[in-house]
């Protein structure tokens, strides 16, 4: 898959992240927000990341699709037809970032026809851009890295988003009963950190593709799995703001297996 097309978007996202890291720590805990009509929070910074990414993307790679939730022009799903597409979350946890608090990451994830195969993401609160994908391994900051693979015991560390819909309570439970829990405020970082190491694992009930396309290369390349609980969303076929939730799991391939099992 390393043919040279893909090569160079990698490498264009990459420096279309990291030009704007330094946006991203001027304004932290500064920029004012507002509340979107669907509950979830905004900054002029969400968009503007936005813009600048794109319109850097774009004028390198003009037949490629670019779907962002700040971005997107019409409520309707919008079909992937190109073979390259992008997926962009300009802020993952916009409300920390509004707030000042440091768990929040510019999260850009690389699609061949549909399919996420490359991924972009960079921690504010560690100051480190970790990439990654199969065929090209995982990368936390310049530290080639894999995922815990290990059978869960009490120290396993898990990401969890409580559920919004209280016929899920009985498996996040089950999950609250067997392993410690961090609540970072960002589906991306969740998952990027079960990518880098630093989580055994993560569940969540309530995210979006944005909030996953560019972690789950990550994952894969690091050696661990994401299950999709719900339905599977990928490759995906249409980018979709209206879209229902996505419930999953991710860990190494042990840990992944206990959390389908507790979740499923």
């Amino acid at each position: 898959m390393a043919n040279h097309e893909l090569l160079k978007r990698i490498e264009a996202a990459k420096r279309a992240v990291l030009a704007q890291t330094e946006l991203l720590h001027r304004e932290f805990g500064r920029a004012e927000s507002r509340w979107k009509s669907d509950g979830t929070r905004v900054t002029a910074v969400d968009v503007a990341i936005s813009e600048n990414i794109f319109r850097e993307l774009a004028a390198q790679f003009s037949g490629d699709q670019f779907f962002s939730e700040e971005l997107a022009e019409t409520d309707a799903p919008i079909p992937v037809t190109a073979e390259f597409s992008w997926v962009l979350d300009p802020i993952d946890g916009t409300n920390n970032f509004a707030l000042g608090i440091p768990h929040c990451a510019i999260s850009l994830g690389l699609c061949v026809r549909g399919e996420p195969v490359y991924g972009v993401v960079y921690d504010l609160s560690r100051r480190v851009l970790m990439h990654g994908g199969p065929g090209f391994g995982m990368h936390d900051g310049e530290r080639a890295v894999t995922v815990l693979n290990v059978t869960p015991h009490a120290e396993s560390i898990v990401g969890f988003h409580r559920p919004g819909d209280p016929a899920r309570m009985p498996a996040a439970n089950a999950i609250l009963g067997q392993f410690k829990i961090r609540g970072l405020g960002s589906a991306t970082l969740h998952l990027a950190y079960v990518a880098a190491g630093l989580f055994d694992g993560c569940v969540d009930f309530n995210v979006k593709i944005w909030d996953l396309a560019a972690a789950i290369p990550l994952v894969r390349a690091a050696g661990g799995e994401v299950a999709f609980i719900n339905g599977e969303q990928l490759p995906m076929k249409s980018f979709n703001l209206k879209m229902g939730k996505i419930v999953y799991v991710a860990g190494g391939p042990i840990v992944a297996a206990r959390l389908r099992e507790l979740v499923g």
